[in-house]
C-alpha cells in the first residue's frame, strides 16, 4: 500500500530550484532508501512532507493527504531530521518526558522506547555528554514516543559505529516486517545496500531512478549504480 507520496512536487528557494518536478511512490512493510548526492534536494523533499516547507507547487502527500491534515501525527509519523532536536541540560529521560508531556503520551511508553534503542543505560546521562551516535538513538527514541506507522529519517547511520550502524539496520527491518513505513536518506550506500527494499535516487532535484533495490542495482554494487545514474543525470 501507498502510504508516502510526492506528486509533480517542485521547490524553488529565490534562484535555486531545489525540487523539480519530483514524483515517487513509497510503500508500507517496506524499508525505501532516499539516496542523492549532497544538494540533490533529499532534505528539501523530506521538509515539504512533513508540512516544514511550503512546496512552490505539486504535492507532498502522508496517507493521501497533507501532513498538516493527521488527526493525531505523532502516532501516525515519527521523524528525525536532526540529531540535536532536545535539550542538552536535559536527561534523556527528562527529554522523553517533555515530548510525552506534549504530546499527551504515558509516560510507561518512555521506558519502552529506551528499551528499543538501547539507552536503557543513559536514561539519567545529561544529553549534553552524549555522543552522536547516542543522539541518533535518543532522536530515534522521540520519533518512536507515538508508536508511529510511518518513520521517516534523514542520515540516521551519522555517529553510529559499526555495531550500531548493524542494529539500526536491524531496527529499521523489523519496524518495515510489522508493516510500517520506513523511508531512509542516508549517504552511506554499503550500509543502504544491505539495509532497503526500495530505492528512490534523486540528482539535481530530479528524480533518476526508483524501484526494487535489485532493479537499481541490476547485478551491479548499489554505489556504482548510483554514481552510473548520477553522473549520467550530471553529464
Amino acid at each position: 500500500m501507498v502510504t508516502i507520496e510526492f506528486r509533480n512536487l517542485s521547490k524553488q528557494y529565490k534562484d535555486v530550484l531545489a525540487v523539480s518536478d519530483f514524483s515517487a511512490q513509497v510503500q508500507s512493510g517496506r524499508v525505501t532508501g532516499f539516496l542523492g548526492p549532497n544538494g540533490a534536494g533529499k532534505s528539501t523533499a523530506l521538509r515539504c512532507l512533513l508540512g516544514l516547507v511550503n512546496p512552490t507547487s505539486g504535492e507532498a502527500l502522508i496517507k493521501g493527504g497533507p501532513y498538516s491534515a493527521l488527526h493525531d501525527p505523532i502516532k501516525e509519523v515519527g521523524a528525525v531530521l536532526d540529531s540535536r532536536g532536545f535539550h542538552p541540560g536535559l536527561t534523556a529521560l527528562q527529554n522523553l518526558k517533555v515530548m510525552a508531556s506534549a504530546s499527551g503520551i504515558n509516560f510507561s511508553r518512555i521506558q519502552e522506547v529506551l528499551k528499543f534503542v538501547d539507552l536503557e543505560g543513559a536514561t539519567n546521562k545529561r544529553t549534553k555528554g552524549f555522543s552522536l551516535g547516542m543522539k541518533q538513538r535518543l532522536s530515534l527514541a522521540i520519533a518512536m514516543l507515538g508508536d508511529p506507522e510511518i518513520l521517516i529519517l534523514d542520515e540516521p547511520a551519522n555517529g553510529l559505529d559499526p555495531i550500531g550502524i548493524v542494529w539500526l539496520r536491524e531496527f529499521l527491518q523489523k519496524l518495515a516486517s510489522e508493516g510500517r513505513t520506513i523511508l531512509v536518506s542516508s549517504h552511506q550506500l554499503a550500509e543502504m545496500q544491505n539495509t532497503v527494499s526500495d530505492v528512490l535516487i534523486i540528482n539535481k532535484g530530479v528524480l533518476v531512478a526508483q524501484g526494487t533495490i535489485d532493479e537499481i542495482r541490476q547485478g551491479k554494487s548499489l554505489e556504482e549504480a548510483f554514481l552510473e545514474l548520477t553522473l549520467r543525470r550530471s553529464a
